[in-house]
């Protein structure tokens, strides 16, 4: 359905296309065994083409709120989760504009720097969330720049599709100073 839609919308990078499954579904993948058990709802940020929330979404993750503002990536979300029987809600919003939502798993891949990625999660997030943020090679000094702001507990795991990328898991952050 990717490659079919991808001729109309621009829902991943052309060049990524012959290496789909590992490049984007391997990839989100890869976060599902880090989800909690105890998840009970999953916020995915920036969902464009649906990597990772669609992905964990179809493999079984609690609850899934994917929050996409292109209306047409919405539309092959919706197709997507149709063809597939997978139960999702998508807020067709900007994230400033969701509301909160409590979720237990934060997720967003190649979406924004890590602390405005925070600052979008925060009011989305549950008091004990957890973020899975999938980075690229950037990940150790958006980590070092973002607790120059941020009280951050978690930590960096190598990506299992890609040796210059990384997963983020933050178990705990908090905004410092004056709330």
């Amino acid at each position: 359905m990717l490659v079919k839609w991808q001729k109309a919308i621009n829902l991943v990078g052309p060049a990524t296309l012959p290496d789909l499954w590992q490049r984007h579904m391997l990839d989100s993948a890869q976060l599902f065994p880090l989800i909690p058990p105890e998840a009970r709802r999953l916020a995915d940020l920036g969902s464009g083409a649906g990597f990772p929330g669609l992905v964990l979404a179809i493999m079984g993750a609690p609850d899934v709120q994917l929050i996409e503002s292109d209306q047409r990536k919405c539309t092959f979300l919706d197709a997507v989760a149709r063809e597939t029987g997978t139960r999702i809600t998508i807020h067709r919003k900007r994230l400033e504009d969701c509301p909160a939502l409590g979720a237990d798993v934060i997720t967003a891949r190649a979406l924004a720097p890590l602390d405005k990625l925070l600052n979008y999660a925060r009011p989305l997030a549950s008091k004990s969330a957890i973020c899975l943020f999938l980075k690229g090679q950037t990940a150790d000094t958006e980590l070092t720049e973002a607790k120059s702001v941020w009280y951050i507990e978690g930590e960096i795991k190598p990506s299992a599709t890609n040796s210059d990328a990384s997963i983020l898991i933050l178990r705990r952050f908090e905004k410092e100073g004056p709330q």
